[in-house]
This record gives structure tokens, C-alpha cells and sequence, in this order.
């Protein structure tokens, strides 16, 4: 990572659980460790900050990061409410911000580089991750740029990543070669066939 291009990642951690029985997904255990800690674990070597977003158990997730945002709208309203408080944080660093969710501990060692040299190629402000030509929504690399253009997309009811993403000047970046790292764990049923293997 060029110590000239700080990124920050962006741990989301701002939902409900609902497919998790409620439980808060990033603070529920895989092989012994909370899952948000496996993600920082890996994103955190890539990155020049790291940022959780979180709506509840905030002071749970001090212990992983100090820097814990809440969503700027009330609600729930979904992943891009996270990134839309992480780009507008007075706090933040570089132009650059990268989401991950608390609940992708498989995540890509190389996710940073990859996403923001496609980024650069492109000349865009956004890439998105996709692997054997689905798209990974989740994960996104956005400049700070793109902070007035989410906040009114936001604002007027805008929800889903993918609709933002295809109104915004983006590149998709192929991760084909380790798709199984993009592997989310939504459910206790799911969580049980990762535990043993891992």
C-alpha cells in the first residue's frame, strides 16, 4: 500500500441480525473470536485507518477500534447509511474509504490494492467487488467525492447498493480467483458449517 494513498476501512456493523436471531452478527463467536475481529484482522494490514460502523453494543466495539461511527439517519436504513457516515466523519483520512461487513471474516488479503488500482485505472471514484460474475455489493472502495451524491441518494429513500452503484461512475473488479473469501455467515445454520472446517 503507497503510504501516500491512505484508505480507511470501514467495518459494517450496523444492522439489525436479523437472519442471526437478532444477535449482533460482528460480535458473534467463530473458532473462539468475535467475527469483527477476523475481519480486522485481515482488512487492518491493508489500510492506512480503520473505522467501525456500528448502532448498538458501540462500546463492545471500542475494543476492537476506538474510531466507532453510528449512522448519521435513524432507522436501520442499511450498509450505504455506514459508508455515508464514514464519509462525511471529520475524522477521516485520505480520499479514500473501503467497506467490508462484520460478517465476511474470508475476506480478500489483497482487497485494498486490487480495489483501488482498479479504481485508478478507471479513473472512477467507486469500484465494487464481484466474483464468477456476481456482484459483491458489500464490499466497495468509494472517494470522498461521492459523499454529497450518497447523502442525497439517502435522502431521497435510496436503499440498495446496487442501484447506487449503477448511478455512480464505477468499475467492477473481478475476484474470481478467491471467491470463497467473500463468504458471509447470516445465519446460526451457517455459522455452524463454518465453525468445524476452519
Amino acid at each position: 500500500m503507497s503510504p501516500n494513498t491512505p484508505i480507511t476501512g470501514l467495518i459494517l456493523a450496523g444492522g439489525l441480525g436479523s437472519r442471526m436471531g437478532g444477535q449482533d452478527k460482528g460480535l458473534v463467536e467463530l473458532a473462539g473470536q468475535p467475527m469483527v475481529k477476523h475481519v480486522l484482522e485481515r482488512l487492518a494490514p491493508q489500510v492506512h485507518q480503520l473505522m467501525i460502523n456500528a448502532n448498538r453494543n458501540a462500546a463492545a466495539y471500542a475494543q476492537f477500534s476506538p474510531w466507532v461511527v453510528a449512522d448519521r439517519l435513524a432507522g436501520f436504513v442499511g450498509p450505504l447509511a455506514g459508508l455515508d457516515a464514514a464519509l462525511h466523519d471529520p475524522a477521516l483520512e485520505g480520499d479514500w474509504v473501503l467497506t467490508c461487513p462484520c460478517d465476511s471474516p474470508f475476506l480478500p488479503l489483497d482487497l485494498a490494492p486490487r480495489m483501488l488500482a482498479a479504481a485508478r485505472a478507471a479513473a472512477a471514484d467507486l469500484a465494487m467487488a464481484s466474483a464468477n460474475g456476481q456482484p459483491e455489493p458489500a464490499f466497495l472502495l468509494a472517494h470522498r467525492r461521492l459523499a454529497p451524491g450518497l447523502a442525497a441518494f439517502l435522502e431521497g429513500g435510496g436503499r440498495q447498493i446496487r442501484r447506487w452503484v449503477g448511478e455512480t461512475q464505477h468499475v467492477v473488479v473481478d475476484f474470481s480467483d478467491c471467491a470463497g473469501a467473500f463468504c458471509n455467515i447470516n445465519t446460526p445454520e451457517e455459522l455452524a458449517r463454518q465453525a468445524p472446517g476452519r
